[in-house]
């Protein structure tokens, strides 16, 4: 399959990809291959091949790959970022509020999205990784200053800082366009749509900086999230085993579980916030633990359902994917629910903007799971199990939704959305017990 020249090492990468191609494999060798006189390379080059090796072609895909601590160190610079959409909310608890957060929140997924995606299919534990990764969390902690008022006063700054990520990961993309020129020609037209898409998000969104109102800006913000949403969309209609040379992975799964913990992180920092803001008594202190309970609610439920399992080969992982936006945009806004909750902990009923941003919250939540769960490899295997899931979970999110419309005391509405939260689980239990499967790890990839 390989060939090798004079000097002992092997052939031109074109030889080479055409070597795994004409083989029939998907998944070709890490590049570059090892040279035969490695052990006598020179210090100088083994340092220069290490920062300057190019990415993982498109098909490399590492199954047996484990997330990296320099990935999980990226994820915490979203902590901050995350942590200001969250605040802003927690003090503007109202549908324009929301609104606003949402879309925010959107392009800090998707930028979470871009740069989680390109290590999972093309990095390496190189210099080079490490260096693009660390530029990322560079412009994302500038992003975070201006994060809170991004709806507002700072939306200017908030845009131009975007665009350079924008451009950042543009460029990283660019770079895997020009590797399938010669080793995976099928993906350039998909590559090729793609870094356009990137280089257009660039300039509009850098572009949205000079724009004199904050609601303009705002909207094209929306209609550029809608654009790249749709076009992800598109992927999940794909039917081939492996699509835009995506495949589920162990380390694929584990990322987006990752990065719904350091959202459920938020839940946490709304209870110490409300309760730091107030000043704990027994009521805000039960009302602040009810509070706290959702947040393991979610955990519950999402880690037992659907969490460290496989989705489905094909365009299938697309719709996977795209329903973890939903599920952690509602927990950081549940997050921030939580903060006027406890504020408001010594009042008769909880105040309609907060009751139902904390239910609609909750009820967002379960939906988007139906979604996710319905994309799994073993809702297909454990039909007795997820079946009926989709039914239950909107009859959880219309109890939601429903609670946070009459808008009880605040302590009541946390102990009923904990009560739907704890249903819900039990019955996932009880049919993972019934199917035999309460306990077992989740399906290997095949």
């Amino acid at each position: 399959m390989y060939t090798s020249n004079a000097s002992g090492t092997f052939g031109s990468r074109a030889m080479w990809a055409a070597g795994y191609r004409a083989a029939g494999t998907t998944a070709p060798p890490v590049w570059p291959p090892l040279s035969f006189d490695a052990m006598t390379e020179t210090p100088k080059a083994q340092f220069k091949r290490w920062l300057t090796a190019p990415p993982r072609p498109h098909g490399a895909v590492l199954k047996d790959r484990t997330v990296s601590n320099l990935e999980l160190f990226y994820d915490l610079a979203y902590v901050a970022v995350i942590a200001q959409a969250s605040h802003h909310l927690a003090e503007h608890v109202s549908l324009e509020g929301f609104i606003g957060f949402g879309i925010v929140f959107t392009m800090l997924w998707f930028a979470w999205f871009n740069g989680s995606l390109y290590v999972e299919l093309h990095g390496r534990e190189d210099g080079r990784t490490r260096l693009l990764v660390f530029l990322q969390m560079g412009l994302l902690a500038l992003l975070a200053v201006f994060t809170g008022e991004a709806a507002g006063a700072t939306g200017p700054q908030f845009a131009l800082v975007y665009a350079l990520f924008l451009a950042l990961m543009g460029g990283a993309w660019y770079s895997i366009r020009e590797l399938d020129r010669a080793e995976r020609p099928e993906f350039l037209r998909i590559t090729g749509i793609y870094v356009t898409l990137m280089i257009v998000s660039t300039v509009v969104v850098g572009t949205t900086a000079a724009l004199p109102e904050a609601s303009w800006r705002v909207s094209v913000w929306a209609i550029f999230l809608a654009g790249w949403l749709g076009f992800m969309l598109l992927g999940s209609r794909g039917s081939d085993r492996q699509v835009e040379g995506i495949l589920p992975t162990d380390s694929l799964v584990e990322r987006f579980g990752l990065f719904t913990i350091i959202v459920l992180g938020e839940v946490i920092l709304g209870v110490v916030t409300g309760l730091s803001a107030v000043g704990p008594d027994a009521l805000t202190i039960a009302t602040g633990s009810f509070a706290m309970i959702i947040g393991f609610g979610f955990w519950w439920i999402y880690f037992d359902l659907v969490g460290g399992r496989l989705p489905r080969e094909g365009g299938t992982i697309w719709t996977w994917m795209l329903s973890h936006l939903p599920i952690q945009l509602s927990i950081v806004a549940a997050g921030a629910g939580v903060v006027n909750l406890i504020e408001h902990a010594h009042e008769p009923t909880t105040p309609p903007e907060t009751a139902l941003l904390l239910g609609g919250s909750v009820a967002l939540g379960l939906l988007a799971l139906i979604v996710t769960e319905r994309s799994l490899e073993d809702a297909l295997r454990l039909q007795v199990v997820y079946r009926p899931l989709g039914a239950v979970l909107a009859t959880g999110a219309a109890i939601a939704l429903l609670a946070g419309w009459l808008a009880p005391a605040p302590w009541i509405l946390a102990a009923l959305l904990v009560a739907i939260l704890t249903a819900l689980w039990f019955f996932v239990v009880a049919r993972m017990i019934r199917a035999g499967a309460w306990g077992e790890q989740p399906a290997a990839p095949g």
